[in-house]
């Protein structure tokens, strides 16, 4: 699930990425990766809620779009259901998902 909250004062928009726990079989860590942050597993780790919902906001800069996937347990890619659109990856056989901002 994506969110998007324009900001009023700033070129940006707040977006909040959320992966629900049906979703993740008792995953333990998940982490959002992306081009936002040079596809480091360890920048940007998702908060388990008390609903057991991964879920990371992060702000990205307007009339942009971007790459990302999310990385369960270090392991195992998954992509978002609710993205813009999906395009090949670069280094792998599967696709990444892909957020108009």
């Amino acid at each position: 699930m994506i969110e998007k909250t324009y900001l009023k004062t700033k070129p940006e928009c707040k977006v909040k990425f959320a992966l629900p726990a049906d979703a993740l079989n008792g995953a333990k860590n998940v982490a959002l990766v992306g081009d936002f942050n040079n596809w480091d597993e360890t920048a940007t780790l998702m908060r388990k809620q008390k609903t057991g919902v991964f879920a990371s906001t992060i702000n990205l800069e307007k009339d942009k779009q971007y790459q990302f996937r999310y990385l369960v347990d270090g392991t195992t890619w998954v992509n978002d259901e609710s993205a813009d659109a999906y395009i090949p990856s670069p280094v792998s056989h599967d696709q990444n998902c892909v957020i108009d901002i």
